[in-house]
């Protein structure tokens, strides 16, 4: 009796189960399938439900075994056992039965047709892309410079020929391939429109190679312009952008053509040999991956250029090391040995092709984490293997600017250490080498340059721009914005700004004054280094000079007249607090202007077109506009200027210190 009502109990539960088979059959969203494709899951999405299918269906099956109340009769554990048994062995056959229409491959026309799809989706995608870009950030950048606020020109070179891809994608690719996939049943195939429009694709030849200089230009002018700034942004926080900056969506074109030739070549693994399609993707696939080669290079560029800027914020914004010529090698912790008492001290190091940043850690927040104490050049550099038994894993480092007694953590990380500072000091000699080898291979029976004793006296013959890439003088990279190529009048060679900021009057050229070269300049005058130095003007005393011995000293924002605002680096030294010395950046050898204070107008009232946190200097008819990153900034600057203006100097720096709360009760009584 007691099998029989437990059997009966058992029935009725089977009765409320559902079919099993419906679990198998029941269709999957549209949606589902196709995001499963653009991730390239593909056939893992029917597994996967399967799977949960069937472990839905084993808790059910548990369900009918558990006790439905305290009243009911349960049978004896053999009874039981017996009952499980039979229940598991029924399941279990039919689970199998149903597994066996689920597994059936998809055939390889099917997953052509699912590859097509997902060229076009992504294309539609990658088409709305180019539409922000080309419709929304390269339209109003440029509309804002068409009114005078920066050049126009520079808006043309950041986005290149972005126009012209645009056009390509939205006007030809995409239509063609919309049109494909509705045809898909009568014509299956893709290779030959991808074959007749691949040629196009040698446009982004002229993208790619801009790329790093367009990067360069964004960084640029974002710090120079506000209006720049503001106007990136502003679409910035758009919900087209995605919360993603202009850099991100600039390197989707780079990144596109290595996207087309993974599908193509996953499409042709999918196609017979013997296949209609197969030559026109064959030939197709071969265009685009001589195109994806050089987007793969920008790529990794650009992963270069974004670790330059991570370390460029480290350094507090400071060190000139964002530049596409240079490349990191190398960084990590090390313990410095001191020199006197042998005490380790810890430090940090980036290892760049071209130098070494020896740094001191910054214990703080916010802000910088590292700040540079020495930059040591790798041109000249040794490296020492020492051995103290007191400080195990030691070399020295041994450079033209210091020599550094550095411990590592351990023995492989010494080594690891030594071999990528020899591998570095290695391949900048062999750069070095072939460029000296080249130059001479070229010219071996020219005179390349003009003896000193003809120097102004013979025009000499210039060195083309582009056979060199540093300054044949100071041996820094050119670039082109920071550190553009010059030619000496007096020797012919390529120089930069800071090596070619003399004149001297040639006598080849009428005795009329011309730009040459430091040592071409003490050649022809006849003075020595020692005596140029005692003839330098106001303007030509260095930043880093001043900046360390001085009354206050930041970055700041600044207009004169109508021009555009443009960031500068503004020192009041402590030996002439009444002059305001301005830079291009801190590092600068020679000033861009001064400003004698005696006598100025202090105006701190900003009006509504002016910057936040701003004030005026105004006298006569000269006027000259600043404005400070914050209000707690722009009062310090005040404090000083405000004693300048009356010829007055603060006895010491620690004057600087304002109480700025005094100041902020001050203001509002004047209000009230």
């Amino acid at each position: 009796m007691p099998r029989i009502l437990a059997q009966d109990q058992m029935e009725d539960e089977d009765r409320r189960l559902p079919d099993h088979g419906s679990s198998v059959t029941t269709p999957v969203p549209d949606n589902a399938i196709n995001s499963s494709l653009i991730n390239g899951e593909r056939e893992s999405t029917s597994r996967e439900s399967l799977q949960s299918l069937t472990a839905c269906e084993g808790q059910m099956l548990n369900s009918c075994y558990r006790t439905p109340s305290s009243d009911t009769l349960l049978p004896s554990e053999n009874e039981t056992l017996e009952i499980n048994t039979n229940m598991k062995e029924e399941p279990t056959e039919e689970i199998s039965k149903q597994d066996q229409p689920v597994e059936t491959k998809e055939t390889d026309e099917q997953k052509r047709h699912k590859i097509a799809s997902e060229l076009l989706q992504t294309e539609k995608a990658y088409v709305s892309r180019l539409d922000l870009l080309d419709g929304v950030f390269y339209s109003r950048l440029l509309e804002e410079a068409n009114r005078g606020s920066f050049p126009a020109e520079v808006i043309n070179k950041i986005f290149s020929n972005i126009s012209s891809i645009n056009a390509f994608h939205s006007k030809f690719l995409l239509p063609e391939l919309e049109k494909r996939m509705q045809e898909w049943t009568t014509t299956p195939r893709i290779g030959d429109i991808l074959q007749k429009l691949a040629p196009f694709l040698k446009m982004y030849g002229e993208y790619v190679k801009n790329f790093d200089n367009a990067m360069e230009l964004v960084k640029t002018w974002t710090e120079r312009s506000p209006q720049f700034k503001f106007i990136i942004q502003d679409i910035q926080k758009e919900k087209v952008c995605g919360n993603l900056t202009l850099q991100h969506h600039m390197l989707e074109p780079v990144q596109r053509i290595p996207r087309y030739e993974m599908l193509l070549k996953d499409y042709l693994r999918k196609l017979p040999q013997d296949s209609l399609d197969w030559k026109d993707a064959e030939k197709s696939l071969e265009i685009i991956s001589t195109a994806a080669s050089h987007s793969n290079s920008a790529i990794r560029k650009m992963e270069n250029l974004k670790k330059l800027l991570e370390i460029y914020e480290m350094l507090g914004e400071e060190e000139d090391i964002v530049n596409p010529s240079n490349e990191l090698i190398k960084e990590g912790q090390i313990l410095k040995l001191a020199a006197r008492n042998t005490s380790a001290q810890e430090r940090y190091l980036f290892l760049f092709n071209n130098m070494l940043l020896y740094c001191v850690p910054k214990f703080s927040l916010v802000g910088s984490k590292f700040s540079v104490r020495t930059r040591v050049g790798i041109d000249g550099m040794k490296i020492i293997e020492t051995h103290n038994e007191e400080y195990p894993h030691t070399f020295q480092v041994s450079g033209k600017e210091r020599t550094l007694e550095l411990q590592a953590s351990s023995e492989q990380d010494k080594e690891e250490w030594i071999k990528a500072l020899q591998n570095t000091i290695e391949a900048f000699q062999q750069r070095n080498e072939t460029f000296r080898n080249a130059i001479a291979k070229e010219y071996e029976d020219m005179p390349v340059e003009v003896s000193n004793a003809e120097l102004g006296k013979r025009a000499p013959r210039w060195i083309r721009d582009n056979e060199v890439t540093m300054c044949m003088k100071c041996k820094e990279p050119f670039n082109a914005l920071t550190r553009r190529r010059h030619h000496c009048r007096a020797c012919g060679h390529v120089v930069c700004w800071k090596c070619s900021d003399y004149k001297a009057h040639l006598e080849y050229d009428g005795n009329k004054l011309n730009k040459v070269c430091k040592d071409c300049y003490h050649v022809i005058i006849g003075c020595t280094d020692s005596e140029e130095k005692k003839k330098k003007g106001i303007l030509e005393i260095e930043s880093a000079e001043v900046s360390g011995n001085s009354v206050i000293c930041s970055f700041l924002q600044y207009m004169e007249k109508s021009k555009p605002w443009q960031k500068a680096w503004c020192v009041i030294p402590k030996q002439e607090a009444l002059v305001l010395y301005m830079y291009g950046a801190p590092q600068d050898v020679k000033a861009l202007a001064t400003i004698p204070l005696l006598g100025y107008t202090v105006d701190d009232t900003p009006r509504s077109a002016d910057l936040p946190h701003s004030f005026k200097l105004t006298q006569s008819k000269s006027v000259h506009s600043f404005a400070a990153d914050n209000e707690e900034l722009k009062q310090k600057w005040l404090k000083v200027i405000h004693l300048a203006v009356k010829g007055e100097t603060p006895e010491c720096q620690n004057e600087l210190q304002v109480n700025l709360e005094e100041q902020t009760e001050s203001s509002k009584t004047c209000e009230c």
